[in-house]
């Protein structure tokens, strides 16, 4: 599983603390060794199941979002320097692993994507921050994980986690705006 990890996401290498990247590994590496989904189903799969016939993938959605995270921390950090202080390594972390629960909260049925038993009490936000403390992924990292959805609304956002949860939503809500 530690391989397939690796082979999704090329994007762990820009964490540049080899613990940080391994804890990362490790919490994909586990949501898919639990995961009813195989790693080529995430190639597949809708990133979203709220919009009907999602047209993008999962793993699309998600590779976009690490990669507007990062270049918007790029941005932020070059007009803002040392006012806004921004740990990249965190950023990116945040963005991979921002998901992870879906491995819990997804699952095929007869070649369709549906919310699983376990995803219909527990949504990904909190299954993701379970998989990821379980591999000692840091606190900070833990609360983009747990802030990036909706219920990030009920808490104070870190300067890192603002970004991880912007880039997600401008990659989800057009999708959604398309339907109204």
């Amino acid at each position: 599983m530690h391989e397939q990890a690796k082979e999704l996401w090329p994007e762990l290498d820009w964490i540049k603390d080899e613990k940080l990247r391994e804890q990362v590994t490790n919490t994909w590496a586990l949501a898919l060794e639990q995961s009813p989904l195989d790693a080529k189903d995430l190639l597949t799969i809708p990133f979203t199941l709220k919009v009907e016939k999602c047209p993008v993938s999962f793993m699309a959605h998600k590779r976009a979002v690490v990669h507007i995270s990062l270049a918007s921390a790029k941005a932020m950090q070059e007009f803002m320097g040392e006012a806004l202080p921004i740990d990249f390594d965190v950023v990116v972390a945040g963005a991979i692993l921002a998901d992870v629960g879906k491995l819990l909260e997804y699952e095929k049925i007869d070649g369709r994507s549906v919310v699983s038993d376990y995803g219909k009490y527990v949504r990904h936000p909190f299954s993701g921050v379970g998989l990821a403390m379980q591999c000692s992924v840091p606190e900070e990292v833990c609360h983009i994980i747990a802030a990036h959805a909706g219920e990030g609304n009920l808490v104070k956002r870190s300067t890192e986690a603002y970004i991880v949860h912007h880039a997600d939503f401008m990659s989800f809500e057009p999708f959604v705006a398309r339907l109204k």
